[in-house]
């Protein structure tokens, strides 16, 4: 270890695993990042322990890449242990953000998951309906599980988070940034999501015509037009309350945004200002005179939302006023 160097952490919590691949999607940087720091602790590329953390001294490591949400006790442990370790902490990626796929749980209970993973599902076979204990003793000794919450949350509903690097998983250029704003001290102020300051639609090449539709189409249901808005063929692109930093990829292969980058600035509420942007463009031409839509005309014009919280909330249930389904007392 050298002394002159910055000391990094990277943990993997609740999330799939590929915001761990990103780190190594930087390619050859990752040979400057090793120039600058050394990696202190990474489970997953490295052998060490919790106990190794723990021994660590207060504000020893100086930078904690954390992805991943809080679903566990052992996960609120080591995001609670590594806050204290770190002087900066980085929510990495659309889990520690915002919540992210994970965060989708939240509609149920833990009661209800397990019953669905262990007991009800059609290829499990298990008569007595054993589910997973925190405690189980065995002639060796007791097994230990990590209690399973019922909700699941962000990073920053759990500790402090000095700064966002938003992304399912986080964009190359944007992890690419955030290095060079490391090595040459640059960071912005604490609290700064570490991406631009605009909207998908902005980095978006397609035309738009500001033109309502009337009919929402699933992606699979339609063949989009390449050079024209996905919004304005009636299919729901995040596009407007998301923010940018990702070159809108997804948009380049004629794919819909899907709101990974979080809530586009100034929006407090990335649900909630997608359903406000598709309410102003949805709707039928309205008669002369007519001011108002009739209920019947809504319902047919909201039942073509086949999935609300799962198009308009799928990485930001947790962060967002909703959180979770609420829960039987």
């Amino acid at each position: 270890m050298s002394e002159n160097k910055l000391k990094i952490a990277f943990y993997w919590a609740a999330s799939c695993g590929g915001c761990e691949i990103a780190v190594l999607d930087i390619n050859e940087r990752i040979l400057e990042v090793v120039q600058i720091a050394d990696i202190v602790f990474w489970p997953v590329a490295m052998d060490i322990k919790y106990k190794d953390v723990e021994n660590m001294s207060d504000g020893y490591i100086d930078i904690t890449f954390f992805n991943g949400s809080i679903r566990n006790s052992e996960q609120e442990y080591m995001a609670k242990l590594l806050r204290k370790k770190s002087k900066t902490v980085v929510a990495f990626g659309s889990c520690a953000h915002e919540g992210c796929i994970p965060g989708l749980a939240n509609l149920h209970n833990k009661q209800e998951i397990f019953d669905t993973v262990y007991i009800k599902e059609k290829s499990v076979f298990n008569p007595e309906g054993t589910v997973p204990k925190t405690e189980t003793k065995v002639k060796e000794g007791i097994l230990k599980l990590p209690e399973f919450y019922d909700t699941v949350k962000t990073l920053d509903q759990t500790v402090e988070v000095d700064y966002y690097l938003p992304g399912c998983p986080p964009p190359v250029a944007l992890v690419s940034n955030a290095i060079d704003a490391i090595a040459q001290n640059k960071l912005p102020a604490k609290g700064s999501v570490l991406a631009p300051l605009k909207a998908v639609c902005d980095e978006c090449e397609r035309t738009r015509e500001d033109k309502k539709i009337t009919k929402i189409y699933r992606v699979h249901e339609k063949v989009s037009e390449p050079e024209k808005c996905l919004l304005e063929q009636g299919i729901i692109c995040m596009g407007p309350a998301t923010r940018s930093g990702c070159g809108a990829q997804c948009l380049n292969v004629d794919m819909p945004c899907t709101g990974c980058g979080g809530a586009a600035p100034n929006v407090p509420e990335q649900g909630a200002a997608m359903i406000s942007a598709l309410s102003s463009i949805l709707g039928y031409e309205t008669e002369p005179g007519k001011e108002q839509y009739s209920e019947k005309e809504i319902e047919e014009l909201m039942n073509q939302i086949k999935d609300p919280i799962g198009t308009f909330y799928m990485y930001s249930l947790p962060a967002s006023i909703l959180k979770r389904k609420v829960m039987k007392k």
